[in-house]
Formats: structure tokens, sequence, C-alpha cells
């Protein structure tokens, strides 16, 4: 397939990015500093530029099969929609009628999925340091599930560096669920096989083992 990943130099992206060139994808990534990443890659595209920079999202976007948003920021107490302006972008350069797929990666606490990551999460951490990043990843996924387009909202769990597995658990219903880890290449993993085998379009699994 032709896949654009937004946010391709680190986190999930990267791990997409990677997982994607070896199943002989072809990958455009959209950055702000190509000096992240090899150009050489064959397969890869780089195009410099912003998800807020509209010229650029369409350049990233165009012909491609599907999009992926896997951006991400630091907790911050400012003011955030970095995710919704950024998702309205692309939803905006997306063409009328396109068989174009558009995965969303947001996360635990995002959504119907707020509540699900244990006392410390949802207590503290969530509302001291990442209550303004989740408010904007719920606009982002809000605008997601109005557009009429074909797509999928990924909440991995509480992320790691660990390798990519392939044995880890869909939830799409939350009820009882307390949140657990992912690997940022199980998450990888899972957009790659949705992407050849969809199962889960229009639904917003959690991920985690």
């Amino acid at each position: 397939m032709k896949i654009a990943i937004i946010g391709a130099s680190r986190g999930i992206g990267a791990e997409l990015l990677k997982a994607a060139i070896e199943d002989s994808h072809e990958v455009t990534a959209l950055v702000r500093d190509p000096a992240k990443l090899n150009a050489n890659i064959p397969g890869l595209k780089v195009i410099k530029g912003d998800i807020l920079d509209p010229s650029s999202v369409a350049a990233a976007i165009a012909g491609q099969e599907a999009i992926c948003i896997c951006i991400g920021i630091p907790p911050t107490r400012k003011p955030v929609d970095v995710f919704s302006r950024g998702t309205q972008n692309i939803l905006g350069a997306i063409e009328t009628g396109s068989n174009q797929k558009l995965i969303l990666v947001t996360g635990i606490g995002a959504g119907d999925s707020k509540g699900h990551g244990g006392f410390f999460y949802d207590r503290i951490l969530n509302p001291l340091l990442l209550a303004n990043n989740y408010a904007d990843k719920d606009r982002a996924e809000s605008l997601v599930k109005a557009s009429n387009i074909d797509w999928l909202i990924v909440r991995p769990g509480f992320l790691t560096d660990g390798p990519q597995t392939g044995k880890y658990r869909v939830i799409d219903n939350l009820s009882g669920v307390t949140a657990g880890k992912i690997s940022r290449a199980d998450v990888a993993d899972f957009i790659l096989k949705q992407l050849a085998s969809p199962t889960h379009f229009g639904k917003t699994p959690l991920l985690m083992y």
C-alpha cells in the first residue's frame, strides 16, 4: 500500500515507518525535521512540513491509500490544539469520494476510555499533566467520527519500547477494564494488520497486553 505517516520521526510513527518499509509498503513521511530520517531508504519519501500547514499536509497525503496520524507532544499546561487543528487539515485535504483510510492514534484517556487508566493515571497524572492534551485529542476524535471517511481510532495503553510480539488484546468494550502496557512496535503491528485486513474500522479499540 501507499501509506502516509504524519509524525514518523519518533514513537509509534517511527515504529510504523520501520514496519511498513519492512513489509514493502511505500511510505510518505511528513516531518518537521527531515534530518531525523534516512531519506535514502528504498520505498520512503520524506516531505518537510507540519500537520498545521495545510499545503504540506495536502502534499503528503496526495495519492495515498492510508493516512496515519501518529503525532505527539510533551505534557503541557498551556492550551493545546495541534491534534484537532491537524486532524481538521487532514480531513480537509482528503478528496471527496476518495477511498483513503484514516487512522488516528490517541491513547488511554481519550473519549470513553477516560477513567480506565487506573487510580494514579486517572486521578493524578492525567488531570495534572495531560488534561489539555487529552481535551484536544477528544476534539480530534470527534472530528474523525463525524467525517464520512473510512476511519479507525487507535487507543494504545501505556507505551513501552519493547519488541513487536503480535500478542496483545484489542478491546472494544471497556466495561471493567483497566489499561495495561503495550509496546509502540505492537501498536504499529496492529495498524498494519488493520490496513491489510480491516476488522475494527469505525471503532476505537484499546490495545494492551
